[in-house]
């Protein structure tokens, strides 16, 4: 029985926590047993991990992320002074801060990873392998103070476009001998910034059930308002990559333009009240319904007409995934990751990412039945086999 170990950065409900549970739910029990740690202690996706899965955190916390103000800032705050880590890694944030000023993005939670990964609880068992399931501190924590014979790591982003740098990591991907990449464009982002370890890298394709999802979106209400025109649906972090500032621009035009539609965004941030007050400068907060994170997003996405993710970079997006399991029409923003999924005009539609690109892609869709149609029953055709990503897993836990 080989002994593997989770390390993510927090229990929040997002794409990576979402892929990594549904990986947990596939494995071959027999021949594994499943631990997981995570970094900040806390969110609603606790609820959601298998319970043949050894949780190592005590006093878990399954409430939201975002329901505590100020979660991270104070995680860090005390991580600062554990083990005066703020004095030991002094010359690495301000290097780092200096390099962020310099590219003109101060990113706060990248500064603050190696602080979190410094902080958190030791584990002094010895695993058979550990995988870091997300950039950043659990990547740094898997290197630097875990005890395992395999170490693994999974890229889930566009890594350039997010904002990590060598300085950043300090060598954490040379203490792995396997990395985990999700998307042909997210590998060739990796290898800009670390050419040296392209014979380390494997594609793995996110865990879609097709048939739990369909399963689902029979449970639930969905949408309990009665709004009888077109309704959108976004299923996505309220964050800077997300680029939902374009989208409240595009209903702004759609609204201009006269059309009845109302654009629902399913997922928690730090941004929400950025953006409400955007949705109220432009005169749409009627119609941009931010719902907050939902257990269970597929009744939603069963009853929209349309699904648009119109971000600026990602790596593979799972919700996009989704959206064709349930046969939808899609519009999706011509950047990294978005590339791989949709087909423009076959499956899909790609715009340029700016508000006039957005609505016209939207109106194109009203106004074309038969291509939205067609791109419906395209998306409805698509199987969603995993077989080939569960033996990259166990081919990788052998070799």
């Amino acid at each position: 029985m080989k002994k593997v170990l989770f390390v993510i950065n927090t229990m929040g409900r997002a794409g990576a926590e979402k892929s990594m549970i549904e990986l947990m739910k596939v494995f071959d029990l027999s021949h594994y047993e499943l631990n997981l740690l995570v970094l900040i202690n806390r969110g609603e996706m606790y609820d959601e991990v298998p319970s043949y899965v050894k949780i190592h955190n005590k006093n878990i916390d399954n409430r939201s992320l975002f329901s505590a103000k100020g979660l991270l800032i104070n995680s860090v705050f005390r991580a600062m002074f554990k083990n005066f880590a703020i004095f030991r890694r002094f010359p690495y944030l301000v290097r780092n801060l200096f390099n962020q000023l310099k590219n003109g993005r101060i990113q706060f939670d990248k500064l603050s990873w190696k602080l979190i990964s410094d902080a958190a609880p030791r584990n002094d068992e010895k695993f058979d392998i550990a995988i870091a399931y997300l950039e950043g501190a659990a990547a740094y924590y898997v290197a630097d103070h875990v005890i395992a014979e395999k170490k693994v790591a999974f890229i889930h982003i566009d890594y350039q476009k997010a904002g990590y740098t060598p300085y950043l990591d300090q060598g954490c991907y040379k203490s792995m001998d396997r990395i985990l990449i999700v998307s042909d464009d997210a590998k060739k982002s990796f290898l800009n910034v670390y050419p040296q370890y392209e014979n380390k890298i494997m594609l793995f394709h996110n865990i879609i059930n097709k048939e739990a999802i369909l399963k689902a979106a029979e449970d639930g209400a969905g949408f309990h308002d009665d709004f009888q025109g077109v309704r959108i649906l976004t299923i996505a972090r309220l964050h800077y990559q997300k680029a939902l500032d374009l989208a409240i621009a595009a209903l702004s035009e759609l609204k201009r333009q006269k059309y009845v539609i109302r654009w629902y965004v399913i997922g928690e941030g730090a941004l929400k009240q950025e953006l409400e007050s955007l949705a109220a400068a432009l005169q749409v907060s009627e119609d941009f319904i931010f719902l907050g994170a939902k257990a269970n997003p597929y009744p939603y996405l069963k009853q929209c007409d349309l699904y648009v993710n119109a971000s600026r970079f990602e790596g593979k997006n799972i919700a996009v995934q989704e959206a064709q399991v349930m046969g939808k029409a899609i519009i999706v923003s011509d950047c990294s990751g978005n590339r791989e999924l949709i087909k423009d005009n076959v499956d899909g539609l790609i715009v340029n990412l700016d508000k006039e690109s957005i609505a016209a892609g939207i109106i194109k869709l009203l106004e074309n039945k038969e291509l939205k149609s067609r791109l419906e029953r395209e998306n409805r055709k698509k199987d969603f086999d995993y077989s080939q990503s569960l033996e990259t897993i166990y081919d990788m836990m052998h070799d």
